[in-house]
């Protein structure tokens, strides 16, 4: 038996509770782990509360990113004792996910926790700290480099955005941090590295469809109309990924950036990103992260304070990670 966080819906309502379960409702899955540590993301949080549609079939563990040991393995490719990684996949929506003791999965989900840094230390990184890795890489991969100019991103106070800016920092790129929060700015500047912070304000509105030419690159956690100011604003030949909607799920653009000024724009998705190369992702994470930044942004709690923590997260009262200690 083990502890997790069940969701449910049935004739009396949505709820969700911390309970015991059995060894056997463990679902199907060639790699069973001893979970030691999840995130609450705010994809979590909508799952637990019952108010975005998050969650596919009832009940449901919730949790989009595990970490542990290996328990038992049928696959070749772990060991038992094996530390391990989890994110993304479907996990916590329509497979049970990392908020419990214990979890099964498909080893296809699954990559070898890099030894530099702690489970714990991979949590407070997540799926955030992975997505924002995916589009630093996007935009080398189309040859953005420190030399080029100074690098804007959205929604620089989320999850996403916080850690695109500390990596860029830690690469040498200028970063400009766009924030709804201008009172941040101390902590956007010294502790994750930005040269210049700017109020959300200035993009989030509709604009014109070519606009001054001032960033080398874009990383946007945001959509709509500030993804669209933000392909009208970059330099020739440059390049925006685009991983978030927190603005919404629209684009009110025009082609011109991309026919005039051969503007790139690249999605990022990091639940389906494959297995092959999320190692070197994972690893280069390890290489980069900033373990007192980590220790500064980073509040841990217990399954129990789990649903607390959740309404909290949603309610925006939650500055930072959380993350969650299965086995406290």
């Amino acid at each position: 038996m083990y502890k997790a966080i069940v969701v449910n819906k049935d004739p009396a309502g949505y709820h969700c509770e911390l309970e015991i379960v059995e060894e056997e409702t463990l679902p199907q899955g060639d790699v069973t782990i001893q979970v030691h540590y999840s995130s609450l993301n705010y994809k979590d949080g909508l799952a637990i509360s019952g108010k975005g549609p998050i969650i596919r079939q009832f009940p449901m563990v919730p949790g989009i990113d595990l970490t542990g040991t290996v328990l038992s393995s049928e696959s070749s490719a772990f060991s038992i004792g094996d530390s391990v990684i989890l994110t993304g996949w479907g996990v916590g929506e329509k497979h049970p996910g990392g908020l419990a003791q214990k979890a099964r999965v498909n080893s296809q989900w699954l990559i070898k926790k890099p030894d530099t840094i702690t489970m714990q230390q991979a949590m407070a990184v997540g799926t955030a700290g992975f997505t924002a890795m995916l589009c630093v890489n996007a935009l080398e991969k189309q040859g953005v480099t420190p030399k080029k100019g100074s690098v804007l991103v959205t929604g620089a106070n989320g999850g996403v955005g916080a850690f695109a800016v500390s990596f860029l920092s830690r690469l040498g790129y200028q970063v400009v941090a766009s924030t709804g929060r201008p009172e941040e700015s101390d902590f956007l500047i010294h502790d994750l590295g930005a040269s210049e912070v700017i109020n959300r304000a200035e993009l989030a509105q509709p604009g014109k469809p070519l606009q001054k030419e001032q960033w080398a690159a874009v990383i946007d956690t945001v959509g709509s109309h500030t993804l669209a100011n933000a392909c009208a604003s970059v330099i020739y030949g440059s390049v925006v990924a685009a991983c978030g909607m927190a603005q919404g799920m629209d684009l009110p653009a025009s082609v011109a950036p991309f026919i005039l000024r051969g503007v790139t724009l690249v999605g990022v998705d990091s639940v389906m990103y494959p297995q092959a190369e999320r190692q070197a992702v994972w690893e280069r994470i390890a290489s980069l992260v900033d373990e007192n930044l980590l220790n500064k942004i980073c509040t841990t709690v217990s399954l129990g304070q789990v649903k607390e923590m959740a309404a909290k997260l949603l309610d925006g009262k939650v500055r930072g990670r959380v993350v969650v200690d299965c086995q406290a």
